[in-house]
């Protein structure tokens, strides 16, 4: 290599590091940072399609920062945005935003949008949301754009250095499989479904590391039959749902058992398994040790335990959503959403496998 070109290969990676540094002040904040998944993860991309799930209009975003309702399905912040927190970072933007451009396309970017799952009819009442198979082509695309600003060899380490989130899997029951008339289960019991959606799942996941992605965070359901809705729908003494929480039940420990499979076949820990099951479960059971007053009533919402419907101006709105487990009849209010990164962070093996995020953090930056 010529001089010339090792000084431009040279000026290249100082601006890559220079452009990077000016992004967020921590040194943590040079690792990208990308979102895969449905309204538990999404960030906004909604706002930009014509689909009844969105969350873009008050009392959403009641609580973040600007007090303005922006995609998020939460109150304020949402699981994506607390661990850009610990990663010392911005939070990344949804990649429909406009202002994905630039310097912030070296932070990362989030794919997800509420409604879909692992399978391509999961969602479909939804009509126009990004299916998995579309957020991972804007993912490649993604990379084309990155690659005009820094250049090929950059982009393949800024992605191969990342840390991506992916939160699918509970669509494929609550809005696919245990919907009224549902083809699905009609046609399979609860056991095959699962398995069949698994084997879905690991296409999906070995997909993303022939796109570059190295260090996967992929959460599991959460309690499916615990959420408000579901005890709106189907209990009528207060308790979990039986057939989603069986269906978590089963889901779960094969899709762990599927991460691990992954990890052995390829030779490296990529695939990080957080157990959202368990996260719920300990606030759900014992909401008062957590701070909150209850785990069965949504802060947001009408009827039973404000689980029906969406989540407007004409809802029930509580005062106080620090002391409510759940925001809406379906998703966790920011506090909770801490609770469950705290785990994400630092839990030990009941929550994270194989690893959490900060022996991961550790280990990446000795490398």
């Amino acid at each position: 290599m010529s001089n010339t070109s090792v000084s431009i290969a040279t000026l290249t990676v100082a601006l890559v590091v220079a452009v990077l540094g000016t992004v967020a002040p921590h040194a943590e904040a040079a690792r990208a940072f990308f979102i895969f998944g449905d309204s538990l993860v999404e960030q906004g991309n909604n706002n930009y399609l014509a689909t009844t799930a969105r969350a873009d209009s008050p009392p959403y975003g009641i609580d973040y920062p600007t007090h303005q309702a922006t995609g998020r399905f939460s109150n304020g912040l949402n699981i994506p945005d607390i661990i850009s927190e610990q990663l010392g970072a911005e939070s990344t933007l949804p990649y429909l935003s406009p202002q994905l451009t630039g310097q912030k396309l070296l932070v990362g970017a989030n794919f997800a949008s509420a409604g879909i799952g692992i399978l391509n009819d999961t969602g479909i009442q939804f009509l126009n949301i990004i299916r998995i198979s579309r957020q991972l082509e804007f993912f490649q695309q993604y990379q084309q754009r990155v690659s005009a600003l820094i250049g090929e060899e950059q982009t393949q380490r800024l992605v191969n250095q990342a840390l991506v989130l992916i939160t699918l899997g509970g669509n494929d029951f609550v809005n696919n499989y245990f919907l009224p008339l549902s083809l699905r289960s009609r046609q399979m019991s609860l056991p095959d479904y699962s398995r069949y959606v698994i084997s879905e799942y690991k296409k999906i996941l070995m997909k993303l590391y022939e796109l570059g992605a190295r260090r996967v965070l992929v959460t599991g359901t959460g309690p499916l039959g615990c959420v408000p809705a579901e005890l709106a729908m189907s209990s009528s003494n207060g308790q979990c749902a039986e057939e989603p929480q069986r269906a978590a039940a089963i889901f779960n420990p094969q899709l762990i058992k599927m991460a691990q499979g992954l990890n052995s076949e390829l030779g490296s820990n990529i695939f990080i398994t957080a157990n959202a099951f368990e996260m719920h479960m300990d606030f759900i059971t014992d909401p008062q040790l957590y701070g909150f007053v209850t785990s069965k009533v949504a802060c947001c919402g009408q009827g039973p335990y404000n689980g029906l419907g969406f989540c407007t101006l004409a809802s029930n709105l509580c005062p106080n959503r620090n002391i409510y487990a759940f925001w809406d009849p379906y998703h966790p209010t920011e506090r909770a959403n801490r609770l469950i990164v705290q785990q994400i962070m630092s839990g030990s093996s009941k929550y994270m496998n194989p690893m959490n995020l900060s022996t991961i953090m550790e280990m990446d930056s000795r490398t």
